[in-house]
């Protein structure tokens, strides 16, 4: 039995000395896991409390050199879901869904991360109506920022209903025609340049869909949110 107690001792002792810092939550799992060169690993929980009238949370996920990594929860201190996010390089990638403190779905939104390691990435641009059809391919540069790409929906947290719908290629509005809000810059690049092929072309400016106004209108005397570029931002210690 004391060897047993032994061994137990000299295994916590090694593992602890993997990290500069961590905690053991009542389950004995090992979280906020700092190792010794101060970037943070592995799976965190992170507490924020509420402050100056903005509303404090908690949200749980995984760090990979210090960046976040995978799928990310974050929750009310009540306890109450009102966040699911994905990660890739430490940016929003994929589907991420939030919801209101009372548990209804507010809306979808759709994210694409570019590789660190890349200058630029390339993308097929769909037709609207018939997503099947591919009708263009666009270069994008690496500006170090994800990036809105893909369907994004609004609802009515109470009925569940949808009230609006966004169509996005990397970061810019995608109208039922098939253009582009500002769509110069989706133009295809001239990666030994760095610049577009067509420099002079005028930006387009295409108004929002109906549906999208007035949801926003609906929504102009609420809080605002803050804008989120995709990226991890700074985070407190738990």
């Amino acid at each position: 039995m004391r060897l047993i107690g032994v061994l137990f001792f000299l295994i916590s002792v090694h593992g602890s000395a993997q990290w500069k810092d961590f905690v053991v939550n009542p389950r004995g799992d090992t979280l906020n896991r700092v190792d010794m060169s101060g970037k943070k690993q592995g799976p965190w929980v992170i507490k924020v409390p509420d402050l100056r009238g903005e509303r404090g949370y908690e949200e749980e996920g995984y760090f990979e050199n210090d960046v976040k990594e995978g799928e990310w929860k974050r929750f009310s201190l009540e306890g109450v879901k009102i966040a699911q996010e994905n990660y890739r390089w430490g940016k929003l990638n994929g589907k991420q869904q939030y919801f209101s403190y009372n548990g209804g779905m507010q809306r979808e939104e759709s994210w694409r991360a570019i590789d660190p390691a890349n200058a630029y990435d390339t993308v097929p641009v769909y037709d609207l109506k018939d997503p099947t059809l591919e009708i263009a391919r666009v270069v994008v540069k690496n500006d170090g920022i994800a990036l809105k790409h893909g369907k994004w929906t609004y609802y009515d947290p109470r009925e569940g209903t949808v009230e609006a719908t966004e169509q996005y290629v990397m970061n810019k509005l995608q109208t039922d025609g098939g253009d582009m809000i500002a769509d110069d810059d989706l133009r295809p690049i001239d990666i030994s340049k760095g610049k577009s092929k067509s420099d002079t072309a005028a930006n387009k400016t295409v108004q929002k869909p109906q549906a999208v106004l007035d949801y926003e209108k609906k929504n102009s005397g609420k809080k605002s949110i803050k804008v989120r570029d995709g990226k991890t931002g700074n985070l407190p210690k738990p």
